[in-house]
């Protein structure tokens, strides 16, 4: 796990992209896996950044053995958006 930060009972990270598209459709993308795993993050989006924070409610808000599962999954989707060499192309459902 790649730039992955411990902070405050929470896992944090920001994904930065070519293009607020691309942002978007790692969300988009992002969301398939999130809802399988149904662990939800809390993520916010500003222009071509994503910022992620990952803890276990159910826990009592601490980091868990889901959050890091989360953030692997998370890590894997971003790695085909590549600075430089990103695919602007749309998400099909």
């Amino acid at each position: 796990m790649q730039s992955w930060v411990l902070s405050d009972n929470k896992l944090t990270k920001t994904f930065e992209f070519e293009t607020f598209e691309a942002a978007i459709d790692f969300m988009v993308r992002a969301s398939k896996v999130i809802g399988e795993l149904d662990h939800h993050p809390e993520w916010t989006n500003v222009y071509n950044r994503v910022m992620v924070s990952l803890c276990t409610h159910d826990a009592g808000n601490v980091v868990t053995q889901k959050d890091y599962d989360l953030a692997s999954a998370l890590d894997s989707i971003s790695a085909s958006f590549i600075i430089g060499n990103i695919s602007n192309e749309v998400f099909k459902t």
